[in-house]
């Protein structure tokens, strides 16, 4: 599965009476193209998928397909609780035109190790597309260890996994215990540096919303060997990969959008939207364009 260095994980934008707004939402598609995305994670959590019907998730796969129109990879975000209907997601993902499936572990029920490989395993038989696993404990409750990932790994199409566990001993696990072919990315922003250093391939991010060119940039320095360049690079950026998380995902990051001109709306219950401006992460914006001439 070839997602490139930063794939971003892609808000969803809502209208103002709570829909989904496709005008709002095209818009959004050309800014992350634009700006440094080499790949869309479509309906994964920074997209609220949780709050998704199975019919809005179809009809934004579709949309985002068509606009993107195989400019850069669209991964869809299939993965729930319950295998039948991730497999029922699946192959509608496959059927609009997906490049290829993101599948989160599952979550709420916590199943054990065999549970995960018996889950994965059996999506992953269901569907010609390739597979990106989403290991996220503090989302799932639940923390697929290395030997499962490496066991699964070995199935054809499970070819990266999205690794937010936050330990990057786990992720160098991982890097050694898969094939060449097997791709391991960062899910969290404030790894990506470290995660290119021990072997790992890219970011899966919500901060290349605003800021994905920059990441780019580091990547390029660190991936040429001007390492106490991309170190500053990631030090200048980490304002702003801890200040989209200051509230729960997405409210700041849609919020940072907006700072840039970007509208996607607000946020879905039980999340809920800033009433008025944040000055804490105003704060943060401001130092960050401070920092900018770094990326020049």
């Amino acid at each position: 599965m070839e997602l490139g260095r930063v794939s971003t994980a892609m808000v969803t934008p809502f209208s103002s009476t709570g829909d989904i707004d496709f005008d709002k939402t095209a818009k959004l598609i050309e800014h992350l193209i634009a700006n440094g995305s080499d790949s869309l994670v479509v309906c994964g959590t920074t997209g609220e998928s949780p709050t998704l019907s199975v019919e809005e998730k179809e009809a934004l796969f579709s949309f985002t397909i068509k606009v993107v129109n195989k400019r850069i990879p669209v991964i869809a975000g299939t993965g729930t609780f319950s295998t039948k209907e991730t497999v029922k997601l699946t192959r509608m993902a496959e059927r609009v035109g997906a490049d290829g499936i993101m599948l989160v572990a599952p979550y709420y029920n916590k199943p054990d190790q065999k549970g995960m490989y018996a889950h994965f395993s059996y999506v992953a038989g269901e569907t010609s597309l390739p597979v990106m696993l989403y290991n996220i404990p503090g989302r799932s409750a639940v923390n697929m260890l290395p030997e499962t990932l490496i066991a699964l790994s070995k199935i054809a199409n499970i070819r990266a996994v999205k690794e937010a566990s936050g330990s990057l001993e786990q992720m160098a696990d991982i890097i050694s215990g898969t094939d060449d072919g097997f791709s391991v990315y960062s899910g969290d922003d404030s790894l990506a540096l470290p995660t290119l250093a021990i072997g790992g391939k890219g970011i899966v991010s919500v901060a290349s919303h605003v800021a994905g060119n920059e990441m780019q940039r580091m990547i390029t320095a660190f991936k040429e060997g001007r390492t106490k360049e991309a170190g500053a690079m990631h030090r200048a950026l980490l304002p702003i990969f801890r200040g989209v998380f200051t509230a729960p995902n997405p409210v700041m990051v849609k919020y940072a959008l907006k700072k840039l001109g970007v509208e996607t709306g607000g946020v879905r219950l039980p999340l809920i939207g800033l009433e008025d401006k944040d000055e804490s992460f105003d704060e943060i914006w401001e130092n960050y364009e401070k920092n900018l001439h770094i990326f020049n």
